[in-house]
């Protein structure tokens, strides 16, 4: 059974991108990440992208083209992950919760990073945000959009 998520690629005036730093106090490690998460029953990948921009950063956002679609088959099972790039049309950037975790909350910082503040960051997930994210965000106009991760 596949499961759906996203993943939101928002950026600032100064084209800096947006991470998300989850706190997991069981492996104590923080993970940096795009905002996003799972897509709900009755729910499209954008408005999705769109709640989850909400909810984990304050931001309004209008959602725009699909610059990846990610797939995994593995031992933790089938999932896709489909990645927006993304404009901030109303809020302002303040670190949100995921309603679904209650009082387990994992979110605990947002930043703005620029391309080498990214690539100096320790433990990004996924890896290759240090590099092809860049692809997309400085040149908007590129095709690739489906990749398959093993």
């Amino acid at each position: 059974m596949w499961t759906g998520g996203v993943r939101v690629v928002i950026t600032d005036e100064d084209g800096r991108v947006l991470l998300v730093r989850h706190h997991y106090e069981a492996e104590r490690r923080d993970v940096w990440m795009l905002p996003g998460g799972t897509i709900e029953d009755g729910e499209t990948s954008r408005d999705a992208a769109i709640r989850e921009a909400l909810e984990e950063t304050g931001l309004i956002v209008h959602i725009g083209r699909l610059v990846w679609h990610v797939e995994e088959a593995s031992e933790r099972g089938q999932r896709f992950v489909n990645f927006f790039l993304a404009g901030i049309i109303g809020g302002k950037p303040e670190l949100g919760e995921d309603p679904e975790l209650g009082n387990e909350q994992v979110l605990d910082n947002i930043a703005f990073f620029s391309r080498e503040e990214i690539r100096g960051i320790e433990n990004l997930y996924p890896d290759y945000l240090r590099d092809e994210l860049w692809d997309e965000v400085e040149a908007p106009d590129a095709r690739e959009i489906y990749k398959i991760r093993k």
